[in-house]
């Protein structure tokens, strides 16, 4: 009977992909080193554990929004989920490395996102939960098939470098951000009808604009 076990070595980003993808390096190893497996649906949950790493004071202000004052983060400070993946290991006896692709995004709408843009350096606490399906061979040759148990985890600090250069190559120099169709209609407005031709120029006029009535104000 197959049991699985997993550890993650290192993490890169795929410089060619559609969207930003991580590529994990990821080790599956049997504890019965003799047993043919055939192939695994294997399926990731990867959760990020904030309590499990220090934040300087530049971070605690980044991340005032989504955990409150750090008087409270005692109690703020939960693990979340990050994202789901999956991928099909292909036949090993003993063990094999495969690459798990990690799809992200950069929108600050979404809380792993915002967590990782309020990080300056350092690494990222992750825990990888797997399940899925191993299809192997008895000693007959007959086809079994065996699923993996929920227990099956490994932890992985995901340095914060990686994932800054990641979104330099998809983003160099910007971040993406998603509003309400409305609030885009009214910008887009505002811009056209002032010919302005970059959307950063809008939004720094209207900066601008905010700014200057502040300083009448006071």
């Amino acid at each position: 009977m197959p049991d699985l076990n997993f550890q993650v070595y290192e993490a890169e980003a795929e410089s060619y992909a559609a969207a930003p993808l991580l590529m994990f390096k990821l080790g599956v190893v049997n504890t019965n080193v003799d047993e043919p497996i055939h192939s695994v649906a294997l399926r990731c949950q990867i959760q990020i554990e904030p309590a499990r790493r220090h934040y300087n004071a530049e971070e605690q202000a980044q991340l005032l929004d989504m955990f409150g004052e750090p008087s409270r983060w005692d109690q703020t400070l939960r693990t979340m989920l990050w994202t789901h993946t999956n991928i099909s290991v292909p036949s090993f006896t003993g063990s094999i490395v495969v690459e798990l692709p990690v799809p992200c995004t950069f929108d600050f709408n979404v809380a792993a996102t915002k967590y990782f843009a309020g990080l300056e350096a350092g690494e990222i606490p992750l825990l990888l939960q797997f399940s899925g399906t191993i299809f192997h061979a008895t000693d007959n040759g007959t086809l079994q098939v065996a699923q993996i148990s929920w227990s099956k985890e490994a932890r992985f600090r995901l340095p914060v470098k990686v994932w800054q250069n990641m979104m330099e190559i998809y983003y160099p120099n910007s971040v993406w951000l998603c509003v309400r169709r409305d609030v885009f209609d009214h910008l887009s407005q505002y811009k056209m009808q002032r010919g302005i031709p970059t959307w950063d120029q809008a939004i720094e006029r209207l900066l601008h604009v905010e700014q200057g009535d502040e300083g009448q104000r006071r």
